[in-house]
C-alpha cells in the first residue's frame, strides 16, 4: 500500500482543468494551514511541508495518547522496526510544523532526511501553540471567548 496525503482544502478553488488558481481570499483547511499562510495570505513550497508535518503530528499523538504509539508503526514491520527510527520520524514531524517557515524543510529536504539514516536533523524549537501550559489555556479559552491564534470559529449544530 502507497497511501498519498495531498489536498489539505485546496482542490474546491480549482476549475475542472485548471493547474492554478488566483483568489483573494484564504481556503484551506485552517488546522493545516501554516500561519504565515493563514495569518497574511502568504503562501510559500514550504506551506506544503507545515500541513505535512501537522497530519503526521496529528496520527501519532491520537495513536499515542490512547496507548497505542506502537501501531504507528505497521503491523508487517513493527518487530523489525527499530524504536530510534520511530523518534527520528517524530523528529522530523516537529521540524515540519515550525512556526518560522525558513526553519522549515523543504519537501525534497523532508525525504531525504527519511531515506537517509545518517542525515543530521536539526534541533526543532517548540511551535508556538505548545508553549504555556495547555491546560490554562483550555481554560482560559472557555471564559475569554478567543483562541491562541485570535481566529474564531463558529460551529454550528442541529437542534
Amino acid at each position: 500500500m502507497n497511501p498519498k496525503i495531498s489536498d489539505f482544502g485546496m482542490a474546491r478553488i480549482f476549475g475542472g482543468n485548471e493547474q492554478q488558481a488566483n483568489t483573494i481570499r484564504i481556503v484551506g483547511t485552517y488546522g493545516y494551514m501554516s500561519p504565515e499562510y493563514a495569518m497574511e495570505g502568504s503562501f510559500s513550497v514550504k506551506s506544503d511541508t507545515y500541513s505535512f508535518g501537522v497530519l503526521l503530528l496529528e496520527i501519532a499523538w491520537s495513536l499515542w495518547k490512547d496507548g497505542n504509539a506502537r501501531e504507528l508503526v505497521d503491523s508487517s514491520i513493527v518487530e523489525n522496526c527499530p524504536p530510534h527510527e520511530v523518534l527520528r520520524c517524530i523528529h522530523l514531524g516537529l521540524l515540519c510544523v515550525q512556526d518560522n517557515p525558513n526553519a522549515r524543510p523543504l519537501m525534497s529536504s523532508t525525504v531525504f532526511m527519511l531515506e537517509n539514516e545518517t542525515a543530521l536533523l536539526p534541533t526543532p524549537k517548540e511551535p508556538l501553540y505548545f508553549r504555556g501550559r495547555y491546560d490554562e489555556v483550555e481554560d482560559q479559552r472557555d471564559t475569554m471567548g478567543i483562541t491562541l491564534n485570535k481566529m474564531t470559529i463558529t460551529m454550528q449544530e442541529g437542534r
